[in-house]
């Protein structure tokens, strides 16, 4: 690289390394800016299994979240052969995947969740041999109703949570005064360094409203550290820990998913490309980040993490701050290894009053509905789309609603007909493939 290039445009070049004093604290911004979001599906998922806040189970699924994160984005960042993107891109935790986890560990049990998710993960790998040829299937339409569905699905277990938990639900001290403050600092707290400060906190905003409540929590007695005592300072991941089997319902769900997984990273890595270098993603770029989402999705399930995908608001960052170096964002995955090999951290996450968790989660599933709106504002609104969108939303949604409509049906396909996400994903797509176009059509 010629030295007559300035710092800033060196930090467009994925190849380039920057000093360790820049290094680590734009690193640091990455983590801070997907820290929450890729623990607290782990939550979700360890408290439906029947887990409760600081058990040794939920621990560790928080800290296997956190290690396998860092773990995935080195595959991107590094990559090996046609594995990885070879550029900045932060995996984490999928939100995607939630409502098809939680039906799955209630019904089938963690075994075949992660039965499931290893499953899914070689599928998603083998998407990369030809994702850019199904990327049409997947018009806005199709992604924005699909976020949009994921983040009206999660809506309700961010009110649960806020409002003391779903153990207390209820029972008296369900929707009490010191839950619902507990959220409301939350959310407030986030909304005022979301708008009023800028910089690194700015990019954190949900994080440091978090900590806000759980330092509220903590001067209202409503945070035990017994786990955090108990737990150990290092711990090497345990394969097969929760037992494995494949589920076919808990296989195909994860392989559904695995596609609109997938498309989201297309979508992530030329985001990066363009936001970052000006330029589109190549096809070769494309391929191996899809590579490495599989691949780090499988190893994951192998020791009890969660799906693996890009992170959409590290790829704002990129574009905010303009700096393409990988090795910045590797930094950022080594922070995370760290933090997943000493269970301490998971263990104190893990002590955090639930209803600290429901602001938090309002905030992120709102801002996962919110997104999948922005992504439908690009639709034109035609007889043919709305009909589409009608169709859709109202099976898949209605029939989550009300899963007793399914009575009849085999108790596999039922699991995943009452998740609401996978109707409205597969009649979005099916309709998009074979309903002609209108011509004339000028509504919207």
């Amino acid at each position: 690289m010629s030295n007559d290039l300035t710092l800033a445009e060196k930090l467009r070049d994925p190849d380039f390394i920057p000093p360790l004093s820049q290094a680590i604290p734009l690193g640091l911004q990455h983590v801070l800016a997907m820290f929450v979001s890729n623990f607290t599906p782990a939550i979700i998922v360890g408290l439906a299994a029947g887990y409760s806040f600081g058990s040794p189970d939920l621990v560790f699924l928080i800290q296997m979240s956190m290690l396998f994160a860092g773990i995935a984005t080195l595959f991107q960042t590094i990559g090996m052969g046609p594995v990885g993107g070879r550029l900045p891109i932060m995996q984490g935790t999928s939100f995607a995947f939630i409502p098809i986890m939680i039906p799955i560990v209630k019904t089938a049990g963690m075994g075949a969740l992660f039965g499931g998710i290893v499953a899914g993960g070689i599928f998603h790998f083998c998407l990369g041999r030809f994702i850019g040829k199904i990327r049409h299937w997947f018009p806005p339409l199709v992604t924005g109703l699909v976020v949009l569905t994921i983040g009206l699905s999660l809506i309700p277990v961010g009110i649960e949570y806020a409002a003391g938990g779903v153990p207390l639900k209820g029972k008296p001290g369900f929707g009490g005064f010191e839950h619902w403050f507990l959220a409301i600092v939350v959310i407030v707290v986030t909304m005022g360094v979301k708008f009023y400060v800028k910089g690194v906190m700015a990019s954190a905003a949900v994080l440091v409203g978090i900590l806000a409540g759980y330092f509220c929590g903590l001067a209202m007695g409503m945070v035990n550290f017994g786990g955090v005592a108990n737990a150990s300072w290092f711990a090497i991941p345990t394969p097969f820990k929760y037992g494995f089997e494949f589920n076919i319902a808990a296989v195909v769900g994860m392989c559904a998913m695995a596609v609109v997984s997938a498309i989201e990273t297309v979508g992530d890595v030329s985001g990066i490309t363009k936001g970052g270098a000006g330029r589109e993603a190549t096809e070769k770029e494309i391929q191996g980040a899809t590579y490495a989402d599989g691949l780090g999705t499988a190893v994951a399930g192998v020791f009890g993490g969660l799906p693996n995908t890009s992170f959409s608001q590290n790829v704002g960052l990129i574009a905010i701050t303009g700096v393409m170096s990988r090795f910045v964002v590797t930094i950022g995955a080594m922070f995370l290894i760290l933090c997943g090999l000493v269970p301490k951290v998971g263990a104190l996450v893990a002590s955090m009053p639930i209803a600290v968790l429901g602001g938090g989660v309002i905030v992120m599933f709102g801002m996962v509905a919110a997104a999948g709106l922005s992504m439908l504002a690009d639709v034109k609104w035609n007889q043919r789309n709305m009909l589409i969108f009608a169709v859709s939303l109202s099976v898949g949604l209605g029939l989550k609603a009300v899963p007793e409509a399914l009575q009849y049906v085999p108790i596999d396909l039922k699991n995943l007909l009452a998740t609401g996400l996978l109707p409205v994903a597969f009649l979005a797509i099916v309709m998009h493939l074979l309903l002609p176009k209108i011509e004339g059509d000028t509504a919207g």
